[in-house]
């Protein structure tokens, strides 16, 4: 799809949820907490939506892939297959792969100057004739994530969930670290409150937090922040989808508890 079509679609859909509203009279009636589909990863349109980038472009060696990996489109014949654990999930659909090789050190001539050691893919802007396309997740509990940590089983504990909201300061970013329940590389659905989130600037804790502008989220991404942690190694991270939803979705309980994980959570200061 071209760049011009993929803007006149987006200014089209648009068009369409405003008419919907106004039709439907949005607001006279309780908002809606039906789960909201914020991205897939199913097709290679899907992948183009998103932009990748590591230490390497500053004077790192990292390097950083985002793929569309089919081999996970194994379709069964005997119909639905019962998944073998209760927290995995079942997934016959080509996915994204988001994959490559974690260094912390940096090119000749930078020692010193940058710090190896991250890499990330993000939701690129989706600029539309009424301006830029956002999405409003302010009726919804938790992101939810369906993905699969691979790799190195040193860098499972380094991936952070980042959200950028239609503020004033382009450099803000809401983190969350990604707990993974599973350590045999299958499936599983992720649910973090919006509430955890913290507010970062250039990679650091904002000490004076506020409530995130849930209504206006700009872009969604996911990093490897491996020089937090001193971590290297090839990694692996398989996603599916990326949804907003309630309580009432989760269809596994367990999924909601926390994993305690020894230096992996920002300490969050009291929210303003």
């Amino acid at each position: 799809m071209s760049r011009l079509s993929a803007y006149l679609n987006r200014t089209s859909k648009v068009l369409r949820d405003n008419a919907s509203r106004i039709l439907r009279m949005q607001g006279a009636d309780e908002p809606s907490r039906a789960p909201k589909l914020l991205f897939t990863f199913n097709t290679h349109e899907d992948i183009a939506q998103f932009a990748t980038g590591c230490d390497a472009d500053v004077g790192g060696t990292s390097t950083v892939h985002l793929e569309l990996d089919e081999s996970t489109a194994r379709h069964s014949s005997a119909g639905k297959v019962k998944p073998p654990s209760p927290h995995e999930v079942i997934v016959n659909r080509p996915t994204g792969k988001f994959w490559g090789e974690m260094r912390l050190a940096v090119k000749p001539g930078f020692e010193g100057r940058i710090r190896g050691g991250y890499s990330g893919f993000r939701s690129k802007p989706r600029p539309t004739l009424f301006g830029e396309m956002t999405e409003d997740v302010s009726n919804h509990e938790y992101l939810a994530l369906r993905v699969r940590a691979r790799g190195h089983p040193r860098t499972r504990n380094s991936y952070f969930v980042n959200l950028q909201t239609d503020g004033p300061i382009t450099t803000d970013l809401w983190q969350h670290r990604l707990f993974f329940r599973r350590d045999d590389g299958g499936w599983e659905d992720i649910f973090i409150p919006f509430k955890d989130f913290v507010l970062t600037n250039a990679g650091e804790l904002v000490p004076h937090q506020v409530q995130m502008y849930r209504e206006r989220i700009r872009t969604i991404g996911i990093s490897l922040l491996g020089g937090n942690s001193g971590v290297e190694g090839p990694y692996e991270l398989g996603i599916d989808s990326v949804s907003a939803v309630n309580v009432e979705d989760v269809t596994d309980a367990s999924a909601l508890e926390k994993v305690p994980t020894e230096g992996t959570q920002w300490e969050r200061p009291p929210v303003l």
